[in-house]
């Protein structure tokens, strides 16, 4: 177990459950201060590896997952490890992809779709989760999640 992540680190969201995840777009830099145990690259390409453990999820900008079912799995890992681990989900910008899988996240939480959308765009950014097709995919989650149950 590492020691989680600051509360006050950018773009850092503390989900209901207390897992505490951050966002982040890679055409940014990497924030001072902690550093991840894990990413999860949402990007078309497979990017440079970091210092740190990565998963990649290969996804268009302002697309959906090349494999929307592994992507699941991939973001259930994520989350899974943020009980005890730093996670941070990163594309590009740091607004559409990531906060895509940050809604799709808030669904394992047990939010619903919609709820999910809202909750990113009010505690990570107000445009999280850009297109109609994005917010189609986070339904997609829920209902692939119910059908597991």
């Amino acid at each position: 177990m590492s020691e989680p992540w600051n509360t006050d680190s950018p773009a850092v969201v503390t989900l209901p459950s207390g897992r505490r995840i951050r966002g982040r777009g890679l055409r940014h830099g990497l924030p001072k201060g902690q550093t991840a145990d894990v990413a999860v690259h949402l990007t078309e390409h497979r990017p440079p590896a970091p210092p740190w453990e990565s998963l990649w999820i290969p996804w268009r900008d302002f697309w959906l997952p090349a494999d929307p079912v592994d992507a699941m799995r991939t973001l259930r890992v994520a989350y899974d490890r943020a009980a005890d681990e730093r996670v941070e989900v990163c594309c590009g910008g740091g607004i559409g992809r990531t906060g895509t899988a940050l809604s799709a996240i808030c669904v394992f939480e047990g939010m619903n779709p919609g709820e999910a959308v809202k909750w990113v765009r009010r505690n990570y950014h107000p445009r999280a989760v850009e297109v109609p097709w994005q917010r189609r995919f986070v339904r997609q989650v829920a209902a692939h999640t119910a059908g597991r149950g």
